[in-house]
């Protein structure tokens, strides 16, 4: 994989633009400081944008499916780097409507890009490689994500917010750069036949039907969004539970280290184990350090819970976007990951939402109880299904044990 130059392009594109996308996400938060002063307000500002990138997500995976995936990457890439003049006129002008256009510009090209570059990573690497793919991207996005914010941070306290948008701009051209420079192969006669003929969400519904293992992919995938989603908020909570300002940081930090380490040997989990097994196992240890924030109060339980949710997320997500990248179709993964990418941004705000309803009424420590034990009733509702077939010789053994099976 390592001597694939595409592997490289991709990576390497990721880590620049992931620098660009959190440096312009801290400028994000410094313009709203200044000049809107409700948190109410600000909240509404963001899901404005998340909701634009919602809202075109049925049309971007049906371009993603019927044209090609390098031409969607590289046109939004383009229209990404055009939104960051609508930042460069709201802080020339202090125009919170003209950042709102931004907002939207970003989430839009967002909507193409995501679900275009999963689509085409199985077009990358071999198969069996696409576990290790999966787990290191993630891993330079985490990686780009610390850098990103820490960088940020030093930056705005010697240039201006202007410069802060360049430096972020010139990330995202230094990845439009990198894209012209994919090589894969697109079976351009079946994109032409597709073309014009695309169907919407509803066709993906069957082919999730038809691959149960895939459908409780999905479905498992609410369990660590229950944690990511009020991930903030909890932070916040805590550090007031235990009358400490710096383990805020540490929470973050003991996260990421973890998250990075369980991306990292994901590879050889799944080398020796199967797949839906995995997925089901760290989605029950999402739900344990869910519950084990009940004793959050507790400095050192604090920190455990959330490196056990980092570590077992780290191996979650790089399983599952394994899963779907090989057990759905190839001629729907745009519209899939589309439909997917929208799951992902509706949850959000909703855990989100009922994070900070259940905060303000029953506390932290009843709140993780409430989630995790719903964790707990999806992975034994749908996990346990998927554990019956795990001897049968279908779509739910792993690579490595087809590979065993055909020699």
């Amino acid at each position: 994989m390592w001597k694939n130059k595409n592997v490289w392009i991709v990576l390497a594109g990721e880590f620049i633009a992931g620098l660009g996308l959190w440096m312009g996400i801290i400028g994000n938060l410094e313009f709203m400081q200044t000049y809107i002063p409700s948190d109410f307000l600000k909240s509404l500002l963001l899901i404005a944008g998340l909701l634009a990138g919602v809202a075109v997500g049925p049309m971007a995976g049906r371009m993603i499916d019927s044209r090609s995936k390098k031409k969607v990457l590289i046109v939004s890439g383009i229209g990404r780097m055009l939104s960051v003049f609508f930042m460069f006129a709201a802080i020339s002008y202090g125009s919170v409507w003209l950042m709102l256009l931004f907002l939207i510009g970003i989430q839009i090209s967002a909507a193409f890009y995501f679900p275009a570059l999963q689509a085409a990573i199985p077009l990358i690497v071999k198969e069996q490689e696409l576990v290790q793919m999966n787990g290191v991207h993630m891993n330079v996005a985490t990686l780009a994500r610390v850098i990103g914010t820490a960088l940020a941070g030093i930056l705005l306290a010697y240039l201006s917010l202007s410069m802060l948008y360049a430096m972020s701009m010139a990330a995202y051209g230094v990845l439009l750069f990198a894209t012209f420079f994919l090589k894969f192969e697109e079976d351009e006669k079946s994109i032409q036949n597709r073309n014009g003929k695309q169907g919407g969400f509803l066709e993906v519904m069957p082919i999730l039907k038809a691959s149960p293992i895939a459908l409780t992919a999905l479905v498992l995938t609410i369990i660590p969004m229950l944690f990511i989603g009020g991930f903030n908020l909890m932070v916040i909570n805590i550090s007031e539970l235990q009358d400490s300002t710096a383990v805020k940081g540490l929470l973050y930090t003991v996260e990421g280290l973890s998250f990075m380490l369980g991306a990292l040997f994901v590879k050889k989990l799944s080398d020796r184990y199967n797949h839906v097994a995995l997925m089901i196992l760290f989605s029950f240890v999402t739900s344990i350090a869910h519950l084990s924030l009940f004793f959050s109060d507790h400095f050192w339980m604090s920190l455990v819970s959330f490196g056990l949710f980092g570590l077992s997320v780290g191996c979650f997500f790089p399983i599952a976007s394994t899963i779907f990248q090989t057990r759905i179709e190839k001629e729907y993964h745009g519209r899939f990951f589309s439909f997917r990418n929208m799951l992902d941004r509706i949850m959000f705000q909703v855990v989100l939402l009922g994070t900070g309803l259940l905060l303000d009424t029953i506390g932290l420590q009843y709140m993780v109880v409430v989630f995790g034990a719903g964790s707990l009733a999806l992975v034994l509702i749908y996990g346990s299904s998927q554990l019956r077939n795990l001897g049968k010789q279908d779509d739910t053994i792993s690579f490595s044990e087809q590979k065993k099976a055909s020699s």
